[in-house]
């Protein structure tokens, strides 16, 4: 099938042009009407985080639950169709697909796959669970653990249209992003009324993320280009420059979250460590769940708990995939696999972020051998209570 290339100028003008006409009626429809306490039917959950820092296994925990639908990753068609430009200029145009998801409102991929589509032309289709059983496809049951491989094998071909029809029969819409790199970006969602936001932030040691992103080179080589503003060239990591950028944003997003934070915030943030979520899986998963109104229910313990106790760490073509492996080796795997040299650089550039998400840093190959030393912090001493907070202070 032909595939017409639409310039990204024209994209970013159209995205542009229809964002401040949304904003217009906005506005001009809210001071005509009565601003109402009641908020919307639906739960929308935002998973922030960053690259290789098992927000794909998270988003999993989700999209298998039967009250959810799920997308991973939904603006890479945005900076797909828009790679000249940088990560911040293109946090608008982010944001607005975002929003027009969680409305379950899907015409906003016109703009970016201007042509006939199918469920396969969305980014990462297969993973969601909600797009493999009914309403988008009759393969599956909504309780069903579906696998990517068999999705994509018996619903590729049902058209685009199911995604917004198959949205609107979810209680929660949760979408994983890890293009966001300030929290304030995302203010306009969280004072959105017509938005049921909460925020679930997840974080890894950064360490275990440079080890991870070892194995996907070139696969994040566009994206690279685009954190770092190379005007489309894209870019290998060696310098760390695109960690450096990802431990800032995580400072950023943490910092703003909990020192002085926004009143719309509350009981809206939750910081996830990926270490405590494989240390303590059932534990973990029930705290995120409780914080978006969800229940784990029998059939997700066994898979939870299958999924997060195979064997070894994972081989290198599974870097994308959801395999069953033995989480806690994964998330250990960087001590016995990066020379001491270059963690040395890693804490050099994410000491701030490895400080405070509650990481330990190593002073030699000794103690990054020694696993016995445990480089995780216990969380309380470090992970932000809102019940704690105080705004006198």
């Amino acid at each position: 099938m032909a595939r017409i290339r639409i310039p990204s100028t024209i994209v970013i003008l159209f995205v542009t042009v229809q964002t401040g006409f949304l904003l217009f009626m906005y506005a001009r429809y809210s001071s005509f009407m009565p601003q109402s306490e009641e908020k919307p039917s639906q739960v929308h959950i935002l998973i922030l985080s960053s690259w290789r820092s098992g927000s794909s296994f998270v988003g999993q925990l989700f999209s298998q639950h039967p009250s959810v639908f799920y997308l991973m990753e939904p603006a890479w068609h945005v900076w797909v169709t828009m790679y000249q430009n940088s990560a911040k200029v293109l946090h608008m145009a982010v944001r607005d697909l975002v929003r027009s998801v969680f409305l379950c409102d899907m015409s906003v991929f016109d703009a970016y796959m201007p042509w006939k589509r199918n469920l396969s032309d969305l980014f990462q289709w297969a993973v969601s669970r909600a797009l493999c059983s009914a309403p988008a496809c009759d393969s599956f049951q909504r309780t069903d653990i579906t696998s990517e491989m068999a999705c994509k094998t018996l619903c590729g071909r049902y058209p685009f249209s199911k995604v917004e029809e198959a949205c609107k029969t979810y209680s929660h819409v949760v979408i994983k992003e890890v293009r966001f790199f300030d929290l304030k970006v995302l203010y306009p969602l969280l004072t959105d009324p017509s938005l049921n936001l909460k925020i679930i932030h997840l974080v890894r040691d950064p360490r275990a993320v440079v080890k991870s992103r070892e194995q996907s080179v070139k696969a994040l080589a566009r994206d690279n280009g685009i954190v770092l503003s190379t005007n489309g060239t894209k870019v290998e990591d060696s310098k760390y420059k695109v960690m450096q950028e990802i431990c800032r944003s995580h400072v950023q997003i943490y910092e703003t979250a909990t020192l002085k934070p926004p009143n719309f915030l509350k009981d809206r943030y939750l910081m996830i460590r990926f270490e405590d979520l494989v240390r303590d899986p059932l534990s973990e998963i029930s705290e995120m769940y409780k914080f978006a109104d969800l229940s784990l229910t029998p059939v997700l313990k066994s898979w939870i708990y299958n999924i997060t106790h195979g064997q070894g760490p994972g081989k290198k073509k599974e870097a994308f995939k959801i395999t069953s492996r033995d989480a806690v080796s994964v998330s250990q795997a960087w001590r016995n696999v990066l020379s001491f040299q270059k963690i040395k650089k890693i804490q050099e550039v994410c000491k701030g972020a490895i400080n405070m998400l509650g990481y330990q840093l190593v002073d030699s190959e000794k103690e990054q051998r020694d696993l016995s030393l445990d480089l995780v912090l216990p969380r309380r001493q470090n992970q932000f209570s809102w019940s704690s907070f105080n705004p006198k202070h």
